[in-house]
């Protein structure tokens, strides 16, 4: 991504962190190797799209220790614990965020909270390179995310495609209209509108609402981030979105489980 014009912002520094890594990772671990970790350790992906698209409140509730704009967000960081949690409280899905210099991730987490649980996992990670999709699928996540932003048309077409060889279709996100129409144009069949700028981490609900009747209804659309109520899920559902995908507002909390068993209720409801 051409960034010379102007200064860098947190995403560009991130993003060009990533790369550097991928670089050292990929000499260390050929592609070869984790294409014969696939074909002799790895099951099949569990179903990501058919997980969005379930009755009710679908949401992904994200595993994430710390971020750049809070620091640390959840001390007691344990992802099979969690991951069980959260899908014992009605999680359609899992995130678990891989980055480890800024989001304190590991692929490590990600398998912990695989082995705990039956519900499919996203990869939450920078990913700019087919390696890293080989690796997320070595690792045994079921699906991945691809952020507009970061990569040109022909990266994103080229990471889709691989991606959907190895049976896992990707998460795309996008912040503007701009961003949409590129994404509609490669392929993408899911569509994460991330209400977070991840330029200045600023969060503004009305961006899902504004891209949402731009969204076809052939693709499957997941509003990110800013969520915070039952209201704010229903009032967005029949926007027409069919999923949400939440983690600060529940890594928060001290019990995880139950911030989600209330997000997914309506206020004064029964449990």
């Amino acid at each position: 991504m051409e960034t010379s014009a102007r200064p860098k912002n947190i995403l560009d520094t991130i993003v060009e962190a990533r790369r550097a890594s991928v670089a050292h990772r990929k000499r260390v671990l050929p592609e070869v190797a984790l294409k014969m970790a696939i074909e002799r350790k790895i099951p099949p992906p569990r179903d990501f799209p058919g997980a969005l698209t379930r009755p009710g409140l679908n949401v992904i509730s994200e595993l994430k220790k710390s971020s750049p704009s809070l620091g640390v967000i959840r001390k007691e960081y344990s992802p099979s614990t969690l991951a069980a949690g959260l899908e014992a409280a009605g999680a359609a899905a899992l995130s678990v965020l891989t980055e480890e210099d800024y989001f304190s991730g590991s692929l490590g987490d990600l398998k912990e909270a695989s082995k705990a649980t039956k519900i499919p996992i996203l990869r939450k990670d920078f990913i700019v390179d087919p390696w890293q999709v080989w690796e997320t699928r070595a690792a045994g996540a079921d699906s991945f995310l691809l952020i507009a932003a970061v990569l040109d048309d022909e990266t994103l077409r080229e990471l889709l495609e691989l991606g959907r060889e190895l049976k896992m279709e990707a998460l795309v996100e996008v912040h503007s209209g701009e961003e949409l129409a590129r994404v509609l144009g490669a392929g993408a069949r899911i569509v994460g509108v991330n209400n977070r700028d991840l330029r200045d981490f600023q969060v503004h609900l009305e961006t899902s609402l504004e891209l949402v009747e731009s969204i076809p209804e052939d693709c499957l659309a997941v509003s990110e981030s800013g969520l915070h109520s039952n209201d704010d899920l229903v009032r967005l559902r029949s926007a027409g979105f069919d999923a949400f995908l939440i983690g600060e507002h529940l890594m928060t909390r001290d019990d995880p489980g139950a911030a989600l068993g209330n997000l997914l209720r309506p206020a004064g409801s029964a449990e």
